[in-house]
């Protein structure tokens, strides 16, 4: 009978794998080598679990898995399998690692401001590599996943930091280290910001709105100029005036912001200028949104 070829695996897959892998690995070494020995906690169910470790002994890794289980059978039913199973290796993965690092004895440093800065990037880096593919390391990660789709405008990084802020306190209060609290804030918000880069990528784009009594010489400029941006008509009335005005809405790259601000300049010197901050731009001339994951 002939043997039925094997189907390959899919490469998206494949990738996620790897990805998670590694990023458990990075993980587990910034909290095991870098967190752990300064008594820095790093929020999260993994917070909760040193908490339990300092109180009993118990270890830490095996704490996080057990806490984990009664998220992981809700998360099953409302993101399906594969967050299911990818959050599932994250979570393994990087808790039976911080049990295996622990057994080398080994500490990078025992300056705990050096431990949370350097142990928070590491960590950072780990995660959010881990959310990257869309998987997570379980405990509040779940959490915050359900809060996403309620509050879509918050960043994952910013949820995990009003979560982690409400462990760390129970973890200054609970065990009395005021000061291991300290640097635990610390370490908690490079973390967060090391994840919202991973995740987000640095603000390379700024959203300008600009209101000109010359509204049509300015849009043709920019669309036909050295700029070559596309531009959103709004139109507005004056609050004060009551009169009908034209918003101009353009997204340019931040290196872009001196040349539009001259073009500006030079058509309508009394014009507003409103320039903001832009995440995640997809389209024409920024990343294409085929590669949202």
């Amino acid at each position: 009978m002939k043997e039925k070829a094997r189907k390959p695996i899919r490469p998206h897959y494949a990738v996620m794998a790897l990805t998670i892998v590694l990023g458990a690995v990075i993980y587990a070494a910034g909290f095991q080598f870098f967190l752990y020995p300064n008594s820095i906690t790093s929020g999260g169910v993994t917070g909760i679990a040193m908490i339990v470790n300092q109180l009993t002994g118990l270890p830490v890794g095996v704490m996080i898995i057990v806490m984990n289980i009664p998220l992981f059978l809700v998360a099953w039913r409302h993101f399906g399998p594969e967050f299911l199973f990818g959050s599932l290796a994250g979570m393994g993965l990087s808790s039976v690692l911080v049990d295996l690092f622990a057994m080398t004895g080994f500490v990078a440093t025992d300056d705990p401001f050096l431990g949370c800065v350097i142990g928070g990037v590491i960590k950072g880096a780990g995660l959010g590599m881990i959310y990257y593919v869309g998987a997570t390391t379980g405990g509040l990660d779940i959490v915050v996943k359900f809060l996403r789709r309620r509050y879509p405008f918050l960043n994952f990084g910013t949820l995990m930091l009003i979560l982690d802020a409400v462990i760390i306190a129970l973890y200054a209060l609970v065990l009395g280290r005021y000061e291991s609290a300290m640097y635990s804030v610390i370490a908690m918000y490079v973390t967060t910001k090391v994840v919202d880069l991973i995740l987000y990528g640095i603000d390379n784009a700024c959203l300008c709105y600009i209101i000109s009594n010359e509204s049509d010489a300015v849009r043709r400029e920019i669309v036909s100029g050295t700029l070559h941006r596309g531009v959103t008509v709004l139109d507005a009335r004056g609050g004060y005036s009551g009169e009908d005005r034209q918003v101009l809405m353009v997204v340019v790259k931040r290196p872009q912001i001196g040349e539009l601000r001259r073009v500006v300049k030079s058509i309508d010197e009394q014009a507003f200028f409103i320039v903001t901050n832009a995440k995640n731009v997809f389209g024409n001339g920024f990343e294409s949104i085929s590669e949202v994951r």
